[in-house]
């Protein structure tokens, strides 16, 4: 069980992170922009976007991070930690919106490409792949633990890739003057990146609408509950997430133990869920029988009357 100090030296840990690699990003952006319009070659144009996005993804991270832990007050009890799910959501968009503006202007090009200086693509494209491989490096460490994190690796990622297609792009044109073959790059790199984005937004979305965290599975969860001596029954089960890795469970327990044993059960509810299901932040109820609303909630789904705990049991 990870305790609040490794909580907090993973999130300062993250918060450097971010700082060097928006500090390298945000210096190579100029160069690149100035680069991609005096070289007249859009794939380069395509990764300095890409690049642009990669410094307001990691300048909204780390943002997120410092917001999110402000404490939690009478107006957002719950605290700050979903405005880490919210930029995750943004940086999606944002390649969304990126991506799309690529697809255009190779388009527009794709009749009459501009003669494309190949050397200073290759150079500037090589440096940028430098940079691109150094943020990934800082930024490696957390993307599996926050999605914020994970969405400016993804940003990072998908430029580096940006960076290599350009590479390769320029030595093609240098080696066969095919120019059409640079806006041909700009279109991979923004259809490459698209999946990707889609599955960052879902994620955001599911935690957004509160839906069950991956990897968690609630049928499990079920048997695990009333497998434990003196369970009769559970009702009003539910599984969500805060912010990435901040699973919360709340859940109403019918039994049959002693009112002295109460508290031992309820013990040994929370230890379960925690042990085996990795779920700490819980909310648990116990009842001797059904409260009334599981019954109506059961009669108003199955048009019974008089629910028995076995029925909410099935139910749960």
């Amino acid at each position: 069980m990870s305790s609040p100090h490794d909580h907090g030296s993973a999130g300062v840990s993250n918060e450097r992170s971010l700082q060097w690699a928006l500090l390298l990003t945000g210096g190579f952006l100029v160069a690149e922009v100035v680069g991609g319009v005096l070289l007249n070659s859009l794939a380069l144009i395509s990764d300095a976007a890409h690049m642009f996005t990669d410094a307001a993804a990691l300048a909204i991270a780390l943002a997120a991070i410092r917001i999110a832990r402000r404490p939690a007050d009478d107006r957002r009890t719950f605290g700050y930690h979903r405005f880490e799910i919210l930029a995750a959501a943004f940086n999606a968009l944002l390649l969304f919106a990126v991506a799309g503006y690529i697809l255009n202007e190779a388009w527009q090009r794709w009749d009459a490409p501009p003669q494309v200086q190949t050397t200073g693509v290759m150079v500037v494209a090589a440096l940028g792949m430098l940079v691109n491989l150094a943020s990934m490096r800082l930024l490696r460490a957390g993307k599996n633990s926050s999605l914020n994190i994970k969405g400016a690796y993804l940003e990072v990622w998908s430029d580096l890739l940006g960076s290599i297609g350009v590479l390769v792009g320029a030595v093609i044109i240098r080696l066969t003057g095919w120019q059409w073959v640079d806006p041909l790059i700009a279109v991979a790199i923004g259809l490459w990146v698209l999946p990707r984005t889609w599955v960052l937004l879902r994620d955001t979305l599911n935690i957004l609408l509160e839906g069950v965290p991956e990897g968690i599975d609630m049928a499990e969860i079920r048997r695990s509950l009333q497998a434990i001596d003196g369970v009769t029954g559970l009702h009003d089960l539910h599984v969500w997430a805060l912010s990435s890795g901040k699973p919360s469970l709340s859940v109403h327990l019918v039994h049959r133990t002693a009112p002295g044993d109460a508290g031992q059960l309820l013990a040994s509810s929370r230890a379960l869920l925690a042990e085996r299901h990795g779920i700490r932040h819980t909310t648990i109820q116990l009842e001797t029988e059904p409260c009334a609303q599981a019954l109506a909630d059961a009669a108003d789904e199955g048009g019974l009357h008089g629910t028995s705990t076995g029925d909410v049991r099935a139910r749960g």
